[in-house]
């Protein structure tokens, strides 16, 4: 039996405002280019991937940049948000990605509020083995 996810009502208009800006880096509206991605992220950003792997902020802006370069396809539906407090200006948005009618994961990103307005700390995908 998994947890009991809610997120508190104090957070609505929160989580309303970070569940529009997932799936991260798969939002035309918050930008395309390297320096968008830039603006969206800390400086020490870094995630870890479905794969298992570790991922350094340049690694993502670089490979973020050869995705945008040339028309792709991107479907994708999300669904079951959650958002909680970590500290005064740091949430955790939890939700489950459904990316091509196929791949199924669990993600997690962390978000930090800023005077320059929200940017992600951290990312983690997961893959769901038992949808």
């Amino acid at each position: 039996m998994g947890p009991t996810f809610t997120t508190a009502l104090e957070l609505q208009g929160v989580l309303a405002e970070l569940s529009s800006r997932e799936p991260i880096f798969h939002r035309p509206e918050f930008g395309t280019s390297r320096a968008d991605f830039e603006r969206m992220t800390t400086e020490d950003y870094w995630e870890v991937g479905a794969s298992g792997r570790r991922y350094s902020r340049n690694f993502v802006l670089n490979e973020l940049g050869k995705r945008f370069s040339v028309p792709h396809a991107d479907v994708w539906e999300t669904r079951d948000f959650q958002c909680h407090r970590l500290s005064e200006d740091t949430y955790l948005l939890t939700y489950t990605l459904l990316q091509d009618n196929v791949r199924l994961t669990r993600r997690s990103t962390i978000w930090r509020s800023t005077p320059e307005g929200w940017k992600i700390v951290f990312h983690q995908g997961t893959i769901v083995q038992d949808a």
